[in-house]
């Protein structure tokens, strides 16, 4: 055989860095991260997760409900970052811990038709160290404390001024003239979830204040009807919220699906096609008709 020169593997080399880094730039990339393995009780740790999306490849992100010996402090809201390559979602998470061991945050999973798992993290919770070189404090006795006497007042003072402040406020209640009652008819909530999707679906709107309208017609549906502080929770905390409305699970999936497509569409500029907007409408529009059927047939149920 003969030697290849060695500026034809050069040049050889040279042409093949492209050919690598478009490989890579097609493939999803997730990391996930702390910035500290060893804690005391109490201390605090900082959680990034992170996805990479190349050009034209659908978007979606992590569900962290809640992890095992771990308490979520904060939940940051996620951040969208544009390049040429594609688009990158990270989400940051403030936790704590009050056992002490060696525990695992466990791998997380990114959705798809191949879902992909995040590397599972160790994480070591223990006491603070104790120093024997510090100063033995003892445990004092209970002090006895007398109470002073309480000193002299004027209470007729006190009597007089809030005989004048009732009569003042007498007076001016006296004055004040009666309005006329106003009465409002009341909708049930399932009526007036209907008549607002009925309004947006006539409605030309774009895509961020279509999807806007859209869940601030079933969060206010689900606050009224099941007293679910849903219009001040965040999607990922709603969802887990819904679990306890029992859905079927296909609807709950297409609702959860909905929901954070919203929050895509509104804060990671993702542009849905009009296929999107339209199953994203018949999504919330079945899954408010469900829980009202659900209801209903419950209350008939304590009827009877």
């Amino acid at each position: 055989m003969f030697p290849i020169p060695q500026h034809k593997v050069f040049f050889l080399f040279l042409f093949l860095i492209p050919a690598f880094y478009s490989y890579s730039q097609d493939k999803v990339i997730i990391k996930a991260n702390v910035d500290k393995n060893n804690i005391v009780i109490g201390e605090q740790i900082h959680f990034n997760l992170e996805a990479d999306f190349p050009l034209h490849e659908p978007m979606r992100f992590f569900t962290v409900d809640s992890i095992p010996h771990f308490e979520i402090l904060e939940r940051k809201k996620i951040d969208t970052i544009d390049n040429r390559a594609g688009i990158k979602l990270s989400q940051s998470f403030t936790f704590t811990s009050f056992d002490s061991g060696r525990w695992v945050i466990p791998s997380f999973e990114l959705p798809g038709d191949k879902p992909m798992l995040t590397d599972t993290i160790p994480v070591n919770v223990s006491f603070s160290p104790f120093d024997p070189n510090q100063d033995y404090h003892d445990i004092k006795d209970i002090i006895e404390v007398h109470a002073q006497e309480k000193k002299r007042e004027d209470w007729y003072w006190y009597v007089a001024a809030s005989v004048l402040l009732l009569g003042g406020i007498i007076y001016l209640l006296a004055r004040r003239k009666k309005k006329p009652l106003v009465t409002m008819k009341l909708v049930d909530p399932f009526t007036e979830a209907k008549l607002e999707l009925e309004k947006l679906q006539k409605e030309n709107l774009s895509s961020k204040l279509f999807y806007t309208r859209l869940v601030d017609v079933f969060r206010l549906y689900i606050s009224r009807r099941k007293n679910i502080a849903s219009l001040q929770e965040t999607t990922d905390d709603l969802v887990v919220r819904l679990r306890s409305l029992k859905l079927p699970e296909e609807d709950f999936n297409q609702l959860a699906q909905t929901l954070r497509m919203s929050d895509f569409v509104k804060f990671a500029k993702y542009e849905p096609s009009e296929k999107d907007k339209a199953d994203s409408f018949k999504t919330i529009k079945k899954s408010i008709e469900t829980v009202e059927n659900m209801e209903a047939k419950k209350d008939h149920k304590n009827q009877s």
